[in-house]
């Protein structure tokens, strides 16, 4: 998962870098050619099977948020700087409790909602909406999280169901597909061997980060991984500032703070739940 994140982020810096030569369009694309390059080869070699699924619907709803989760995102970090993009995914995990909640009926209690408000707040912490910092293009960065929350429910759902290398097959064939459409209205060519190799290295890196965060949660239970996902304001703000320049404000760090805390506070909750036999007038006050 640790691994996954490292690489996401690092393609997320080049695909910013990248949004000055090239439409987000474009650039969302790209960032699934290497996956889907991928997949062809492994259908090559093993043939149409490892398409069979008992569930194509989740398999292909995983690919479509997947393809608008990273187009939303490369929009938006072509206006704002990379880590307050980042700080402001952080609250997939929330969004994951709320979709739980509502969704599957999963029992929240009252400490673990006021722990998704006080992710909202850190949030608005970093945004800082009607202030002179704030872009509405981080709202992007706030739907992009949506679909990354819907991502790691489908990939729990589909956890023991299918095995990795259909989930995998499934995201990029479906992703891929949908961006494709939008090619022919916003394709440049790339001009230089330098532009080549950054696409390449980004390409390399989506479909490592994809791979690996599908094989974590195929082996591990998503509270368990779900802090690691904070490791991402590291590397986004390193790579921030040494290729752009940008350094996050103490409010950006504040408001990341009081996320990851709640954060922390949810899966720790989530983690009792999960390992000791309680009642239900014991969850409600969870």
């Amino acid at each position: 998962m640790a691994l996954g994140f490292f690489s996401f982020s690092l393609c997320d810096t080049l695909a910013k870098l990248l949004t000055d030569e090239f439409h987000p369009f474009q650039v969302a694309w790209m960032r699934m050619l290497g996956l889907f390059i991928g997949v062809c080869f492994i259908i090559a070699q093993r043939g149409t099977s490892v398409l069979r699924t008992p569930k194509p619907h989740l398999q292909i709803l995983r690919g479509v948020v997947a393809s608008g989760s990273a187009t939303l995102f490369v929009f938006a970090v072509n206006h704002v700087p990379l880590a307050d993009a980042i700080a402001v995914t952080f609250v997939a995990p929330f969004i994951v409790t709320i979709f739980g909640a509502l969704l599957l009926k999963e029992p929240v209690g009252i400490r673990r909602w006021l722990a998704v408000l006080a992710g909202f707040i850190g949030m608005l912490v970093v945004i800082r909406p009607g202030m002179s910092v704030f872009h509405p293009a981080i709202f992007l960065v706030l739907i992009a999280a949506v679909f990354f929350a819907i991502r790691q429910l489908t990939s729990r759902w589909l956890s023991g169901v299918d095995p990795i290398i259909t989930t995998v097959c499934y995201t990029a064939i479906v992703a891929f597909s949908i961006l494709s459409v939008f090619q022919p209205f916003y394709w440049v060519a790339p001009t230089s061997g330098k532009i080549l190799m950054l696409i390449a290295i980004m390409t390399a890196t989506s479909a490592v980060g994809e791979i690996l965060i599908i094989r974590a949660l195929d082996i591990a239970h998503s509270v368990v991984l779900a802090p690691i996902h904070y490791t991402l304001i590291i590397w986004g703000t390193l790579y921030g500032f040494f290729v752009f320049g940008d350094l996050p404000d103490q409010w950006t760090f504040i408001g990341c703070g009081i996320i990851v805390a709640s954060g922390l506070y949810t899966t720790y909750r989530e983690y009792q739940i999960s390992k000791q036999p309680i009642t239900k007038q014991q969850i409600d006050t969870l």
